[in-house]
Order: C-alpha cells, then sequence, then structure tokens
C-alpha cells in the first residue's frame, strides 16, 4: 500500500486571500507568487500576517534589504502583501505602508565603430548590409543629437 504525502490544511486567511486571487482571475503564477511572499512574511512575524502591525512591515521591509534580497523580489513581496492588506484583509492602512524598491536602469552596450564594421561584414548579402547599415545610421543619427560633442566622420558612418 503505497502512503501519500499528507498537504498541509490550508489556514482560513489562505483559503480566503487564494478566494479573492480566483475572483479576480489572477493566473496560477501569480497566485503562487503572492501566496509565497506571504509566507515568507508570516515566517518573518512567526505568526499570521492578520496580526501585523505597521512597524512589522516595517521591519520586514528593512530585513528584506539588510539580507542582500533583489528589486524585484522586494517589489513582488510588495505586491502580494498590498493584496493581502487592500483586499484579504480590508486593511489598506498597513498596504500604505509598504516600499517600492528602486530598479536602476541599465544602459545598454554600444558597439564601437570596428565592431559596427566586423557586423556590417558579416552580413551575408548586399540586402542584409543595408537593412543593418540604414538602422546603424539611424541609431547614430540619434546618439549624436544627444551628444554634445563634435562628431567625427568615419568609414561606417558613426
Amino acid at each position: 500500500m503505497a502512503t501519500h504525502p499528507i498537504d498541509p490544511p490550508v489556514t482560513p486567511l489562505r483559503q480566503r486571500m487564494l478566494d479573492d486571487m480566483a475572483m479576480r482571475a489572477m493566473r496560477a503564477r501569480t497566485q503562487h507568487g503572492y501566496v509565497r511572499h506571504v509566507r515568507a512574511f508570516a515566517a518573518f512575524l512567526g505568526r499570521s500576517p492578520d496580526t501585523a502591525s505597521a512597524e512589522d512591515v516595517r521591519r520586514f521591509q528593512l530585513h528584506q534589504r539588510e539580507h542582500g534580497v533583489g528589486e524585484s523580489t522586494i517589489n513582488g513581496s510588495v505586491s502580494a502583501l498590498r493584496f493581502l492588506f487592500d483586499v484579504t484583509l480590508e486593511r489598506p492602512n498597513l498596504s500604505r505602508r509598504l516600499v517600492l524598491a528602486h530598479c536602476p536602469r541599465k544602459l545598454p552596450d554600444v558597439l564601437s565603430v570596428d565592431e559596427v564594421a566586423k557586423l556590417l561584414e558579416a552580413a551575408p548579402g548586399i540586402k542584409y548590409r543595408a537593412a543593418l547599415g540604414g538602422r546603424m545610421a539611424l541609431a547614430c543619427a540619434c546618439r549624436r543629437s544627444r551628444i554634445s560633442r563634435p562628431t567625427i566622420s568615419t568609414a561606417s558612418g558613426c
């Protein structure tokens, strides 16, 4: 006789949150993520999240920062906890305490003149070279218009 692992019982709070998410037709992946974030918050508290105070929310976010949690994970937990506090618990005063983390924007890598020339040489035919050359000329023109320094004429047009 095979034994099946017994799933832990779902708490009434979690079931209510699952019902609230289902009513709003949230995707299964979103629901799973929200439950995971709320579970982490409950583990941090050591008790049910419906007993949380504004100071608990503040301490949790400080804890996340101090332990090097990434901005996207922090923002995911903010979304999950806002849903919990606003919708499931009807305690919007706590959700207003949550702070989104700033995600730094990364600048794209810019090809050098030599790299552009190599890319154009690698194109299989004139049609592709023309298409790439046009795109790169447009990108160079846009970049030049934002930079207030004299432009240098090169063979590739950048």
